[in-house]
């Protein structure tokens, strides 16, 4: 009996507990299902507001334009009257005519200043022999007796002063021979023998000048 018993409180027991789970999943579902069709209501409600806006201000009519200011036409000048001579008017005729106006005088520019004459050509020259193979043989056929016998040969260069009548002088020894004879011979023989045709002035006249020359002296 006291087993049958306890079998049976235990199974009371459970029971109890399965509807009590049974009622609270009950009262969740219904609890969760009313707050959800609650929160559906609020949220069409607030979607579904029609927010009027309001309407736009009239704009202000505009000012008509001022009437424009015309400008009162030109004023026109009568045309000027126009004389119309009755007769042309008379021409003066004069008795006389006068005498004509003098020609203008005309003064000549001044000729141009002629150049310079040019002056004339100069005829200097120096001096030029006259009638050298003459006397250049005089001068050999002179050859010193002493150059001679000793068999002495040369040339002996010599400078002489011309005068204006042709003659020779101061007679200079300007390349020796080598022989003293010789030289001194030379020198005899030019100013002894030699003639020229003087120099000559940038005007033509005859002055003195200087010749150079060389003379050979060689035995036959």
């Amino acid at each position: 009996m006291a087993y049958a018993d306890q079998q049976m409180g235990g199974s009371r027991v459970t029971s109890i507990i399965i509807v009590g789970v049974i009622h609270v999943a009950i009262g969740y579902l219904l609890i969760s299902g009313l707050a959800i069709s609650a929160v559906k209501q609020v949220v069409e409600r607030v979607t579904t507001v029609d927010i009027e806006e309001p309407p736009p201000p009239e704009e202000p009519d505009e000012p008509p334009p001022p009437p424009e200011e015309t400008a009162p036409p030109p004023p026109v000048a009568p045309p000027p009257p126009i004389n119309i001579a009755p007769a042309p008017p008379p021409i003066q005729t004069q008795p006389t005519i006068p005498p004509p106006s003098p020609p203008a005088l005309v003064i000549p520019p001044p000729a141009p200043v002629a150049p310079p004459a040019p002056p004339p050509p100069s005829l200097a020259r120096g001096a030029t022999t006259r009638n050298e193979r003459r006397w250049a043989a005089r001068i050999q056929e002179n050859y010193p007796s002493r150059a001679l016998r000793e068999e002495i040969e040369g040339t002996v260069g010599v400078s002489v002063t011309v005068t204006p009548n042709g003659r020779a002088t101061g007679c200079s020894v300007t390349a020796s021979s080598g022989s003293s004879i010789l030289d001194q011979a030379a020198c005899r023989g030019m100013e002894r023998y030699a003639r020229f045709n003087p120099a000559l002035d940038a005007q033509g006249n005859e002055t003195t000048g200087r010749y150079s020359t060389r003379i050979t002296y060689r035995l036959n």
